[in-house]
């Protein structure tokens, strides 16, 4: 116990597999039983913040319970909360074979709510909240329909494991997936502090999930049997998704918030790192106003919240924007066309067919409009409808969005780790250019994923390029450009680059860009005309969106 909450560790959940799970419990001294907020993942709920980043745990005040990417103790117990971390099967205090995606990883979560709930210091109400893992995992076990859990806050959250976090686009997440399962799993692994030999560990263990997804290039049951069922998902929630994390998490907070089938939901989307915008005062009041509705019946008014909270971006502030549904319901859709020629975007298809080349591991070819007479605001999906032929049978093609303000400068976003980044990246393989036509809507296609088309040498075929949502507001006299490319382009945060996965026999080639009335290439941007409504400005740094 200190001073002001009790704290017991290594609390046993008895779970279905038979094997306790291991849990720390912090809550109040006094008062109860109290509503419980739980996480539950892979990275160990003992792991000091500072043994991972000692800048972050400055940050967030240095104190004794800050744990990678989960709710304070120290924040929420005095609130009348009792915070439960369980460390999931494999990791930290809890044995066994670590898979944290497999079905089993939810199924467990499942039992770690209900034990929670019956619990003598609970009031049998359990909320989720959590960043990246600890926000994905939720919206599997949500999906599963535990009967005590009240409400969720999946903050910045991927829905779907192929299209948001490891394939996007068919591509292989690579860079990031081969840092992100030793660097942050496997040294949590149980048995790291020496308990278990590494023979003894690697035999409970899948393989680098690197390696397991760079053999799987198709859809198939490693990605999806994690997966949720998100129509089945009925809890109260608030989706946090973030612009600025254009790799990883921004497509499954909308896809989530759009295919759940809870009828109080909302969706906000922010701007900042991945991190520090969690614990801003601002933004744990607003958790806690959600919260406190569900988990405690606050009459406080979130209720006639709007649905949808934007952060609108330009360079020099944000200007938040309450809205009633995604996509925006006056959204103009317009055609942006390529005219290659010119290398320009245009409103007009043009009267005469062009093609130009690029070396996919050389060059990139960079188009742009004349500067916009007024403020034009883009906000939402985006496609990029492109016709291509390469030399080869396969060809990845990266595409970027950007502004260009009246001085000739890009202007950057707000990145996951504080970088900068592009406003709106999209990725997509073109032997994997196969629509679903019951999920793509003319605005987001849907990929099937589940088998290879090869290209024929030099035959045009039409790309649906899923490009992540954005908003962007250009000010007059500022410029859009648009950037396609067969690798990595700049202002990226996760590379996509791995050799195996593209190799160069078939992905160093030449690709062929067409336009014209023949081969209308165009973009679908959803422009959004200026309105007034309830907006709060905030400033942001001169450059910054």
């Amino acid at each position: 116990m200190t001073s002001s909450m009790i704290f017991e560790r290594d609390v046993q959940i008895p779970v279905r597999d038979g094997e306790p799970l291991r849990a720390n419990v912090y809550r109040p001294v006094t008062g109860g039983p109290h509503p419980v907020l739980m996480t539950y993942g892979p990275y160990g709920k003992d792991r000091h913040w500072a043994d991972r980043d000692q800048q972050h745990a400055r940050d967030l005040g240095g104190g004794p319970f800050v744990n990678w990417e989960t709710p304070d103790p120290e924040t929420w117990v005095p609130k009348g909360y009792a915070v439960v971390r369980v460390d999931g099967r494999g990791t930290g205090a809890s044995p066994g074979f670590l898979a944290p995606f497999a079905r089993t990883a939810s199924e467990l979560y499942f039992d770690a709510i209900e034990w929670a709930a019956e619990q003598p210091w609970s009031t049998g109400k359990v909320g989720l909240l959590g960043i990246s893992f600890y926000a994905m995992s939720q919206w599997t076990v949500a999906s599963l329909r535990p009967p005590h859990l009240a409400a969720m806050i999946p903050w910045e959250a991927a829905a779907d494991l192929y299209r948001d976090f490891m394939r996007t686009g068919g591509v292989l997440n690579n860079r990031f997936l081969a840092w992100w399962w030793p660097s942050t799993i496997l040294n949590v692994q149980h048995g790291w502090d020496g308990s278990l030999t590494p023979e003894q560990r690697g035999a409970n263990t899948i393989a680098s999930l690197n390696d397991e997804a760079a053999v799987r290039p198709l859809l198939d049951d490693f990605y999806t049997q994690w997966g949720a069922d998100l129509a089945g998902i009925e809890v109260p929630f608030l989706s946090v998704g973030n612009w600025g994390n254009i790799g990883l998490h921004l497509r499954g907070n909308i896809e989530a918030f759009l295919a759940a089938g809870s009828s109080d939901k909302w969706l906000r989307i922010i701007t900042g790192d991945h991190i520090h915008p969690f614990y801003e005062p601002d933004n744990v009041a607003l958790q806690q106003r959600f919260l406190d509705h569900y988990l405690k019946g606050a009459d406080n008014g979130w209720e006639n919240e709007p649905r949808v909270m934007l952060a609108i971006r330009d360079a020099e502030q944000v200007t938040w924007r309450g809205e009633e549904s995604w996509p925006l319901e006056r959204t103009r859709w317009t055609d942006m066309y390529l005219e290659l020629g010119k290398r320009e975007l245009t409103r007009d298809a043009g009267q005469t067919d062009e093609q130009i080349s690029y070396v996919t591991q050389e060059d990139s070819i960079t188009l742009g409009t004349a500067p916009f007479d007024t403020e034009v605001e883009v906000t939402g999906p985006v496609v990029l409808k492109l016709w291509v032929s390469s030399t080869t049978a396969d060809t990845d093609v990266y595409v970027r969005l950007g502004r260009v303000d009246a001085d000739g400068h890009e202007v950057l976003a707000a990145g996951p780790a504080g970088n900068r980044v592009s406003l709106a990246q999209g990725y997509l393989r073109a032997s994997h250019r196969g629509l679903d036509p019951d999920r793509s809507l003319p605005y987001r296609p849907f990929r099937t994923h589940d088998q290879a088309q090869p290209l024929t040498p030099g035959e045009l075929v039409e790309l649906d390029i899923e490009i992540w949502p954005t908003s962007i507001v250009f000010p007059a006299g500022s410029a859009m450009i648009l950037e396609i490319g067969g690798k990595e382009l700049p202002h990226s945060h996760f590379v996509r680059d791995d050799e195996t996965d593209r190799p160069s026999e078939v992905f160093n080639s030449v690709v062929t860009l067409y336009s014209g009335p023949s081969t209308p290439s165009r973009l679908v941007l959803p422009v959004i005309p200026a309105v007034v409504s309830n907006a709060q400005v905030h400033g942001v740094g001169q450059g910054e969106a």
